[in-house]
């Protein structure tokens, strides 16, 4: 029987255990197959779980106290002690998510994944363990930002989720409880109407995500950027790649991140700079190993190596 997971991220005292506890308190929750859900805490904070507040009897919880504890063969067993037919996870804020993820029985699958966030802590964590904060905000589905009063900036807040990713929605709680989602514009810093998309050189990285999380838009584009050829080896014949180094959140995760070209690759060097002027389709490609956005290069123009060769999202 596959299980689905509700994973609940954050840092400690963000609010996660008062979260799954509403979310245990509703009695439509029981509903489609959640009639025996098994709770794992991964951190104990100030707040614990009442058992009195739920409709089911059946909630069961269990605490995993280090990394090494989680793999597959202690969650299955976990599952089948309590019979669960759901598991909802307290995920600690300073473990990485892939282990997480690699710690999954096959037959587990993640149905939600919301990230929980203090409105005026989260600040603190980005300026200081922002690995960590992109990390839980680069899968998730949801994040929500409580304890949001006067002071709060929630366009600092926008720009902080959608500096990672523009896959969640946002929510913004108050201290008195009542939420509001995130209304606020988020539009592409080029024009995706022009006859063809100008990329600046500091907005690689936006662009590169976009083409990774929303491709079929790009379908039939004509674009414009500036890139390194990175890649001729083991391509296609007359193939080669083009893109940028990225960084996400620190030195240590950056990452050459390219586009495949299936032609032109007499009119480049590798490891040089050109202004690329070609048509994107989405279709299957064997450099991808998936469907992907593939370039048909329309002109280049060797440059010099911009001032900043690493884009970032900010």
């Amino acid at each position: 029987m596959d299980i689905p997971v509700y994973l609940f991220t954050g840092f400690l005292e963000s609010g996660k255990t008062s979260f799954i506890q509403e979310t245990l308190s509703r009695p439509d929750f029981y509903e489609n197959g959640n009639e025996r859900p098994l709770v794992i805490l991964c951190e104990e904070g100030e707040e614990a779980l009442d058992p009195g507040g739920f409709p089911s009897a059946e909630v069961c919880a269990e605490t995993i106290e280090n990394e090494r504890q989680l793999n597959p063969d202690k969650l299955s067993a976990l599952c089948r002690k309590h019979r669960a037919t759901c598991v909802l996870i307290e995920y600690n804020g300073m473990w990485q998510m892939n282990l997480l993820y690699g710690a999954l029985p096959e037959n587990w699958f993640i149905f939600q994944e919301v990230t929980v966030a203090d409105a005026g802590m989260i600040g603190v964590y980005n300026a200081n363990m922002r690995n960590l904060v992109v990390d839980k905000l680069s899968g998730c589905d949801l994040v929500l930002f409580n304890r949001c009063d006067s002071d709060t900036n929630y366009d600092a807040l926008h720009k902080l989720v959608r500096g990672v990713s523009r896959r969640p929605d946002i929510i913004y709680e108050n201290v008195n409880g009542q939420a509001a989602y995130d209304d606020i514009e988020d539009p592409l810093p080029f024009d995706m109407d022009a006859p063809v998309v100008e990329v600046a050189d500091r907005d690689y990285a936006l662009f590169y995500r976009d083409l990774a999380e929303n491709s079929p838009a790009w379908d039939g584009k004509v674009v414009r950027f500036l890139g390194q050829v990175n890649g001729m080896k083991d391509l296609p014949k007359g193939g080669f790649v083009i893109g940028r180094p990225v960084m996400t959140c620190c030195v240590e995760d950056i990452a050459f991140s390219g586009l495949f070209s299936e032609n032109g690759v007499e009119q480049v060097e590798n490891g040089s700079w050109y202004r690329v002027v070609g048509r994107l389709t989405v279709k299957n490609c064997s450099v991808y190993g998936r469907v992907g956005p593939v370039m048909r290069l329309v002109s280049s123009e060797k440059c010099d190596a911009p001032a900043e060769p690493v884009s970032t999202f900010y």
